[in-house]
């Protein structure tokens, strides 16, 4: 079950500078709300699999499920109800405003990594065995 996987892992510190940068200089309308709140489930989940060997659908619900449960805790305020409002790592994790749009780019960002690894994985069955003859 565990196991260390270098192609997830350096694809999640690629995904985890994308969205560093987008925090710290991108800002506008589009970018930053939404391409960012896509991109942090496809880093989440390569973040797992990097150190998880498990199944690609039970791997991408639960990285949905996670992030539908923060956002649900952003609408009953769960930084306030714990008193967290100065906390900037507790704010960085949990966030700090609800939108009801994010369900739908953490559905979009779930959804690329099915596509994305089912893409893979038909073309990796497909391809000639170099070892057989």
């Amino acid at each position: 079950m565990f196991r260390f996987d270098r192609v997830y892992f350096l694809l999640a510190v690629a995904l985890f500078l994308a969205e560093a940068g987008i925090a710290l200089l991108v800002h506008d309308d589009f970018i930053r709300p939404y391409f960012g709140d896509t991109l942090v489930v496809v880093l989440i989940y390569c973040f797992l699999r990097s150190f998880l060997k498990t199944a690609v659908i039970p791997t991408a619900i639960v990285v949905l499920l996670f992030s539908y449960a923060i956002e649900v805790s952003q609408y009953f305020d769960l930084i306030g109800l714990l008193h967290l409002e100065n906390n900037r790592l507790a704010k960085c994790v949990l966030g700090n405003s609800f939108e009801w749009v994010d369900f739908i780019a953490y559905t979009v960002g779930i959804v690329s990594v099915i596509a994305v690894e089912s893409f893979l994985s038909i073309n990796s069955r497909n391809r000639p065995n170099p070892t057989r003859s």
